[in-house]
């Protein structure tokens, strides 16, 4: 997401921020299933109408980048260089996001997701929600000239390319692999 530029955006930002940083510290403490909206929003200090103007659930809470790496693949597509090959755009998009869920201290925060099946369901939700984005800003494309099949499938290796990248031992060589292939299932798909 572009930075805030007025006050008020400021202010909703930073009070947005607030909440996920304090829920994501209550539920890593004691749990994700032992902390309640309403603690979050207390412990935030904010209304628990605040608190869901700005999350839409108590998963929502822990995927706050959600929007960001949304938008980030689907404008890997929509604002790359005329000329610029969408699938190592989209590898550099992969790329970006991999290094920001393998950073130092994000280790617990995936196996709180993993031992949580309400927060894995909500990142299964999540991940086809982002493909059926990017398969329509790649089906936008006037560069892509591919069936719909085509670009469904793209964008779900791109994201199944992120969960295989984000869990393996070298995730840049992971993604690097994966993308590999992906060029290869995008350039056959050209002939068709």
């Amino acid at each position: 997401m572009t930075a805030p530029t007025g006050r008020r955006e400021r202010k909703k930002a930073a009070t947005r921020q607030k909440i996920a940083e304090t829920a994501l510290r209550l539920f890593l403490e004691r749990g994700y299933d032992a902390i309640g909206i309403r603690e979050v929003a207390a412990e935030a200090d904010v209304a628990v109408t605040t608190l869901f103007s700005h999350f839409a659930s108590k998963e929502a809470l822990v995927f706050e980048q959600d929007a960001n790496f949304e938008q980030g693949l689907t404008r890997a597509v929509t604002e790359r260089q005329a000329g610029d090959p969408l699938i190592p755009a989209l590898c550099r998009e992969v790329h970006a996001m991999v290094r920001h869920c393998t950073a130092e201290g994000a280790a617990p925060i995936w196996r709180m997701i993993d031992g949580s099946p309400a927060l894995r369901e909500y990142e299964d939700a999540m991940r086809l929600r982002h493909a059926e984005s990017l398969a329509a800003a790649i089906a936008a494309d006037p560069e892509s000239a591919r069936s719909a099949t085509t670009c469904r499938t793209i964008a779900r290796f791109v994201l199944d390319a992120y969960s295989i990248g984000r869990e393996a031992a070298d995730p840049e060589a992971a993604v690097d692999e994966i993308f590999r292939m992906i060029e290869a299932a995008w350039e056959v798909t050209a002939a068709c």
